[in-house]
């Protein structure tokens, strides 16, 4: 499903235009966003939790030439499914 679909889904279930719609969406993925520069959390019960993790450094190799090179360490965002959206899935 892509953005615009989901933001069709929305305005269809709601009764709302699409311009509406595509502002909510917006402003929910910006707080996730903004939530998640700062460091914290964002868990939405029985859907899941949006966090940030720390990737440590470490050696790769170029696949093309096979010189090793330094992967500098990060920090990447990550999801962990809740009980409802697994159970859902399967």
């Amino acid at each position: 499903m892509t953005k615009e679909e989901m933001v069709a889904k929305i305005a269809g279930e709601n009764g709302i235009s699409k311009a509406k719609a595509g502002r909510t969406l917006e402003s929910v993925l910006s707080g996730i966003t903004m939530s998640l520069k700062r460091g914290e959390k964002v868990t939405f019960v029985g859907f899941g939790t949006f966090l940030v993790a720390n990737r440590a450094a470490r050696k790769g190799r170029n696949p093309r030439t096979g010189a090793v090179i330094n992967i500098p360490a990060a920090r990447v965002p990550r999801f962990k499914p809740g009980s409802k959206l697994k159970s859902a899935v399967k």
